[in-house]
């Protein structure tokens, strides 16, 4: 398929990725759409999907060629949401069962909370509180599967090995999570020694999960397995689903998602390899 990029893949991502974190920094500290009756930060993503749709159109490429395929969609998201929700099974257990060591009973409750890195504040049991996060979190995951894995790996691929793609396009995933850190230290929800060690662990965190829906794109060639993940990840185990006990709720969230994703991350490594070392 004959293109028209008028610079180079490293610089179009580049590009891309600058457009939109600037974007997703003007809605993060000056919009704050999260803290409004939404309660989720999705302007910066729509935005994103609109950027992303200017590239593909600039490029001559299409939503198919960067591995939104239609006729692989219902299994590659069921084979997501199985992955997802297996690995946060055992975390879950885990947790439970470090809360039960500690003497501290806890059981799981189910409702609709936005993300924090200290703690979930908000507390919803409407269905359609439901609906949203559930609405949101696809915009959510489309955009970031789209760009992160589908354009980034797409044009990097074109003058680099894969792998050395996919640590490009982790790093930036990686490096696109430091505004929550970042944040909580100015609303002083944090100390800054506190930001550094928890931006530091996130973007290691968020470079694992996009090395691992990288390896899921490259095995399946869409991106549908790796958004089913994604989504599993986003809405229940970071919005829908929670571990309360007597000293609060989530605790232990973040070691529960780290948990979940050394597991899904060892394990798509190894499905990875081997199919490599078959010739699959």
């Amino acid at each position: 398929m004959e293109r028209n990029i008028k610079c180079k893949p490293t610089n179009l991502c580049m590009i891309i990725f600058m457009l939109c974190l600037s974007v997703r920094f003007v809605e993060y500290f000056l919009i704050e759409t999260d803290k409004t009756a939404i309660g989720e930060n999705v302007f910066h993503k729509v935005i994103g999907i609109i950027f992303l749709a200017l590239a593909l159109k600039k490029i001559n490429l299409t939503w198919r060629d960067i591995g939104f395929q239609r006729n692989s969609f219902v299994s590659g998201i069921l084979k997501g949401l199985l992955l997802g929700s297996v690995c946060f099974a055992v975390s879950f257990g885990l947790e439970l069962a470090i809360l039960a060591l500690q003497g501290n009973s806890a059981h799981l409750e189910i409702y609709i909370s936005s993300f924090s890195l200290t703690g979930s504040q908000i507390n919803h049991t409407d269905f359609v509180f439901f609906l949203l996060c559930v609405l949101f979190n696809v915009i959510n995951v489309w955009m970031e599967e789209g760009v992160f894995r589908g354009l980034f790996l797409k044009t990097l691929s074109e003058t680099k090995s894969f792998m050395k793609a996919n640590y490009i396009a982790a790093f930036l995933f990686g490096v696109w999570h430091i505004v929550m850190p970042i944040r909580s230290y100015i609303n002083s929800e944090m100390s800054f020694v506190a930001m550094l060690l928890m931006g530091i662990g996130y973007m290691i965190l968020a470079g694992i999960m996009g090395i691992k829906w990288g390896l899921l794109y490259r095995m399946t060639g869409n991106l549908w397995a790796g958004l089913g993940d994604h989504l599993f990840n986003n809405t229940v185990a970071a919005n829908m689903l929670h571990v309360v006990s007597i000293t609060g709720a989530d605790e232990l969230q973040i070691v529960r998602i780290l948990a979940a994703q050394i597991i899904s991350f060892v394990f798509v490594l190894m499905v990875y390899y081997y199919k490599n070392r078959n010739g699959n």
